[in-house]
């Protein structure tokens, strides 16, 4: 099957019970999304699968995970994806709304991994040293960060073993070639734990709100050999740039526009040589912590140019 027969027929197991909708219906809301208005895939699945969900009179953690895969913290790398992992209890922290049970962080020998517990899935409470096989949770990402939810549907099993839990860190260096798309200044939503990004005032889960600003780069670093996708944060962002988020803001306000903030960060940042390290989550480095390096050699801006051609 083609990825978007795939997606249809995976969000198809998810209303199958619910819903009167098929699989070639769903396909092609899919195809419209994607090839007409140019929308990512994840988010014209979430987008569509926020429909079925207002239609059917489902909250997302009604949703019924269908086939479920074993995965390590490592494989984590797309939202939206329901997986099995196995995994020790590393932290816990203070939830910050009422609808969280339990939240912190979970680790195997790959790496580690934010994770939340809702309240109404009246799930055992976990424990901090602990390992647990979790079935059924479900796959998000912030900023480049993934994390795993559980819900109603999650099955948790503690184990009487232990786990050595890896580092995930790495350090990278290259010239910023490349500032991707969805970078400078950003509106998400501001629903309690959600913080995606809002495409056209619109967030993929809750629908047309009222979003907040805040600064992010999509940045591809190059060292002549290959490249590394790297996202950098508020705090990093404007460590890089130089431009605070109420800076961003003015300069978008004066322009009426929010491309001059990206155009201005590209002017700034772009072709100069940095080193970046922090945790890798999927095919991204989140940049923690940042050095300004020297100018690349000859040789390497000639490797660089090539490969960004």
């Amino acid at each position: 099957m083609t990825d978007l027969r795939e997606h249809a027929a995976d969000i198809h197991e998810q209303f199958s019970d619910s819903l009167d909708v098929g699989v070639d219906e769903i396909e092609s809301r899919l195809e419209t999304l994607v090839s007409e208005y140019r929308v990512p895939v994840d988010e014209a699945r979430r987008s569509i699968v926020s429909t079925y969900l207002d239609e059917a009179d489902m909250d997302r953690e009604d949703l019924s995970g269908g086939s479920t895969e074993s995965a390590s913290v490592a494989d984590i790398d797309t939202p939206e994806e329901w997986l099995d992992v196995t995994v020790k209890l590393v932290d816990l922290w203070e939830p910050n709304a009422d609808s969280i049970a339990q939240v912190g962080l979970l680790g195997d020998e790959t790496g580690t991994v934010k994770f939340t517990k809702w309240a109404k899935s009246e799930l055992p409470e976990l424990e901090e040293g602990a390992v647990y096989r979790l079935e059924g949770v479900v796959t998000d990402e912030y900023q480049g960060r993934f994390s795993v939810k559980l819900n109603s549907a999650t099955t948790i099993q503690e184990l009487d073993t232990d786990i050595e839990v890896g580092d995930d860190s790495t350090e990278v260096e290259g010239a910023l070639v490349d500032i991707q798309s969805g970078s400078g200044l950003i509106k998400r939503c501001p629903e309690a734990d959600c913080t995606r990004v809002l495409q056209n005032g619109r967030c993929s889960e809750h629908g047309d709100v009222e979003g907040e600003f805040d600064l992010r780069i999509k940045g591809v670093l190059d060292d002549g050999v290959e490249i590394h996708e790297t996202i950098f944060n508020q705090e990093s962002t404007e460590e890089l740039t130089g431009i605070s988020l109420e800076e961003a803001q003015e300069m978008a306000m004066d322009a009426l526009d929010t491309e001059v903030v990206v155009e201005e960060m590209r002017e700034t940042v772009l072709g100069r040589y940095y080193r970046v390290s922090g945790p890798t989550l999927g095919r991204y480095v989140l940049a923690n912590d940042i050095e300004r390096l020297g100018a690349p050699t000859d040789a390497e801006r000639v490797l660089i140019k090539a490969r960004s051609m």
